[in-house]
């Protein structure tokens, strides 16, 4: 009986941990002042947000022709993407865990992934970031 209760217990332990554990690594969306090479705000991730970011990811319409693809002023964006989107298009077939939106001053945002091999892949966009910014409650 007493095997009984302390298996119980043990049993009840671990579930707690991992229910801890798995709260704990949950990763935030970061947002970074390129000019200040500082991170401004950490915001926890939502269903909205997810949303939002798969909505730009579908909406890549080209790739980024630009010699210096990360600019000397804006801001980045790292939105971790949960669960995974498998990104197809002609420019890439990938699984993606998370996107960066580049946004320069005084240009139009675009998007930064990695593939599974850490391949990096600048695409242009056709998608306005307005909701996810006003979800992330950022101004520029």
């Amino acid at each position: 009986m007493v095997h009984k209760i302390l298996l119980s217990f043990i049993h009840i332990f671990l579930l707690m941990n991992l229910i801890v554990v798995n709260a704990q690594t949950r990763p935030n969306i970061e947002l970074l002042d390129i000019e200040k090479n500082e991170i401004t705000k950490t915001v926890p991730t939502n269903p909205k947000i997810q949303f939002e970011a798969e909505k730009i990811i579908k909406e890549i319409d080209n790739v980024v022709k630009k010699l210096k693809p990360i600019p000397d002023k804006g801001y980045m964006i790292k939105i971790p993407l949960e669960p995974s989107h498998r990104v197809e298009n002609k420019w890439i077939y990938a699984l993606i865990d998370e996107m960066i939106i580049i946004i320069p001053k005084n240009e139009k945002p675009y998007l930064l992934l990695f593939d599974d091999e850490n391949k990096s892949y600048f695409f242009i966009f056709d998608s306005k970031i307005d909701p996810l910014l006003k979800t992330l409650d950022f101004s520029l």
